[in-house]
């Protein structure tokens, strides 16, 4: 079963604003791996889905952060993450029994073997 990796956008993603640390190539190599992806942002809905439309990424899912748990309910995955950069963001993943990673150089270095 594949594993499910939320992404926060906004200090996240380096296409947010502010930019974060997680490329568009990195997203990709999660998707390449097989795993489930998506975005749980502040960010209205059709807004973050033209933002994967931009950068030619299919998700599997788009939805507001404090829907994190609704995520889990709709796909069976073997570990779930959330990448954020803020305390709400660990907030939401720690509710919906999720694993939090921080946007950062750590989790950036650690990126291959946290989803190979």
């Amino acid at each position: 079963m594949p594993r499910l990796i939320s992404f926060d956008i906004d200090g996240t993603l380096a296409v947010g604003d502010p930019p974060g640390i997680v490329s568009a190539e990195m997203v990709r190599q999660v998707r390449r791996l097989g795993h489930l992806i998506g975005s749980c942002s502040d960010r209205p809905v059709a807004h973050q889905r033209v933002i994967w439309e931009r950068l030619d990424i299919h998700v599997d899912f788009t939805v507001l952060k404090h829907r994190l748990v609704d995520v889990r309910a709709l796909f069976p995955a073997d570990a779930y993450y959330h990448i954020g950069d803020t305390d709400v963001d660990h907030r939401y993943a720690r509710e919906a029994g999720f694993h939090f990673l921080w946007a950062d150089v750590a989790t950036a270095q650690a990126w291959a073997s946290l989803f190979a």
